[in-house]
């Protein structure tokens, strides 16, 4: 049996200016734009990972959660504390010096780690933790 991913989702506040970064800054290739019952799934991956899909989806998604936890989320989001993702890079210098060039939002500088890796953060438009992992020695 054999088992990977498919698919992980991130809470965005403004598509566009989601797709802008995720697009435009990061690269990425939009693979899917749907709207339905006023709310907007859009699908981003890297060209290079065609079986793995990025989904920004609204913070409200989910229509069981009551108006309390719709708000919850979205003050969770304000904040930066509901998803993150991180991206492996063969250069996480040029990266970061790509991603900071194109304005995003600083977290981390390019750093080694006592785990093996040399990562880069930022914060995406929404406040979602963007990270960026090199191994060391490659």
């Amino acid at each position: 049996m054999e088992i990977k991913l498919s698919q992980c989702f991130i809470a965005v506040d403004d598509h566009d200016r989601a797709i802008a970064f995720y697009r435009d800054v990061l690269g990425l290739e939009v693979r899917n734009d749907v709207g339905f019952e006023g709310m907007r799934w859009v699908t981003v991956g890297a060209p290079s990972q065609p079986e793995v899909n990025i989904v920004l989806e609204p913070p409200a998604a989910d229509p069981n959660a009551s108006p309390a936890d719709k708000q919850a989320m979205a003050e969770l989001m304000a904040k930066g504390q509901l998803r993150g993702v991180i991206f492996a890079t063969d250069d996480c210098d040029e990266t970061f010096e790509r991603i900071s060039s194109a304005g995003g939002e600083v977290l981390q500088e390019p750093m080694d780690q006592p785990y093996g890796v040399r990562d880069c953060a930022f914060r995406d438009p929404a406040g979602n933790l963007v990270r960026f992992t090199q191994p060391l020695g490659k």
